[in-house]
């Protein structure tokens, strides 16, 4: 691979401006990149860009959290970014302009340069949107819009500008008043036109609970299992009734994958729903738990259980997000030969793969680490195979696992321990935006979990 040098420099800004002067200055920008980089020897270079992304923040953090997005994204894509900072309190139709350049110098190809323009908007941005974002767009390659917090889904504003992108990316996790709000964006399915996609980043966190999920029924003498579920159980993070939508979308995808159809809901106390499903004369039922868990965020799922029997054969899969560690307890002495509990835990098991690592790295290399250290010729008074403690190294990323545990009938239970990836806003969108948005999947689970949401 290529390295990369990448140059970071803000090119213009300006107070109280129109989209006219925030255009000229990006035109000039251009063109003297352009000629700077082809001298007088050569025609400039076309311009390459793959995309246009337009994000808009609601606050600082959002806005910072655009432009670090936007950049890290434009370092691996050819790409032209806008961040739109609303502020809805302020009145009139200030504008503040910023352009922020990006250059990359492959070491194999021509240099490419990607812009990021931040816009402070006083007033709503939907409002306006198409208006700010339109004259700006470059022709021919697709835009995408990522609205951070909650899209003002009421207002017919958003439509009109949705009527020029290709896509509308939203986080669901961070929606106000997740049951009316995810009802909205569900609505835009019927209203959206044929080249506009849908995406939540939620349902790229969802992409490891869908894989261990269908890994269990890949096997061929486990598909009939598919069609002998008879309950399953959600718990997610939250306080009562929470942010249940990534319960709800991932209850969608089995329903939808597995043509289940809805007949009755009811939500109680403590975030409890019990909804029922039938399927070929067999009927189904889910239920959602809300449970307390510090480390995860509110809404995020924390454990799915399925259980079911087909053609005689019980079966039990369970997939659990860092399960609760069990500590020994000093017990009686009689009771020492037979402990009732350990640290059975997937954080640990992580952290001996680690440990057993290292240890063959140490052993593999143990004549050479040992004349560096003392200077004695190897093999001349060399320890022991050295012992590393598994327990001191349990690391934070540790709890970044998913247990799964499947139970088949009268045999031993299986185990299997899997780290996750990191799930920062970069590589959850490049994920979205590598698709186009357009996943009838998502589509088809999105409509099922609205379906269920309104039975609530």
């Amino acid at each position: 691979m290529s390295e990369t040098v990448t140059d970071t420099n803000p090119e213009w800004h300006g107070e109280d401006v129109t989209i006219r002067d925030v255009l000229a200055a990006l035109t000039e920008i251009r063109n003297t990149f352009a000629h700077t980089e082809a001298g007088d020897d050569e025609h400039p270079h076309p311009r390459n860009c793959v995309m246009t992304l337009v994000t808009v923040a609601t606050n600082d953090s959002e806005e910072r959290l655009a432009v670090r997005t936007s950049q890290a994204i434009s370092s691996q894509h050819p790409a032209q970014a806008i961040v739109i900072r609303e502020d809805p309190a302020a009145p009139g139709h200030h504008l503040d302009a910023w352009i922020t350049t990006e250059v990359q110098r492959p070491e194999m190809s021509c240099a490419t340069e990607c812009e990021v323009i931040t816009l402070n908007v006083r007033g709503a941005a939907a409002d306006h949107l198409d208006a700010l974002v339109d004259p700006l767009l470059v022709s021919g390659v697709p835009t995408y819009l990522w609205w951070m917090g909650t899209p003002p889904f009421g207002k017919p504003e958003l439509r009109e500008a949705l009527r020029i992108c290709d896509g509308l990316v939203v986080d669901s996790a961070q929606f106000d008043e997740p049951y009316r709000t995810f009802r909205d964006l569900s609505e835009l399915l019927k209203v959206a036109h044929h080249r506009l996609g849908l995406a939540d980043l939620q349902w790229s966190r969802l992409r490891p609970w869908r894989e261990s999920l269908a890994q269990f029924f890949t096997p061929r003498d486990r598909r009939a299992f598919l069609a002998g579920i008879s309950e399953v159980g959600v718990d997610y993070q939250g306080e009562g009734r929470g942010n249940r939508i990534a319960a709800t979308l991932i209850t969608g995808w089995l329903a939808s994958a597995l043509g289940w159809n809805l007949k009755r809901a009811a939500s109680g106390s403590g975030g409890i729903v019990v909804a029922h499903y039938e399927s070929a004369g067999r009927s189904m039922e889910v239920a959602f738990r809300s449970v307390h868990r510090e480390h995860l965020a509110a809404g995020e799922l924390s454990a799915i259980r399925i259980a079911g029997s087909a053609r005689g054969v019980t079966f039990r899969l369970s997939v659990q997000h860092d399960p609760q560690r069990r500590r020994n307890v000093a017990e009686p002495a009689y009771r020492t030969l037979h402990q009732t509990g350990g640290e059975d835990d997937a954080g640990i098991e992580l952290a001996e793969r680690r440990a057993e690592w290292h240890r063959d790295v140490l052993h593999e290399n143990l004549d050479s680490l040992h004349h560096t250290a003392t200077g004695d010729p190897p093999g001349e008074s060399r320890p022991r195979r050295p012992t590393v403690s598994t327990v001191e190294r349990r690391q934070l990323d540790s709890t970044r696992v998913l247990l799964t545990l499947i139970e088949v009938g009268d045999g031993e239970p299986l185990r299997h321990v899997q780290q996750l990836d990191a799930e920062d806003e970069t590589s959850l969108l490049l994920d979205l935006l590598s698709t186009g948005t357009h996943d009838e999947v998502f589509n088809r689970s999105l409509a099922a979990a609205a379906e269920l949401v309104a039975k609530f």
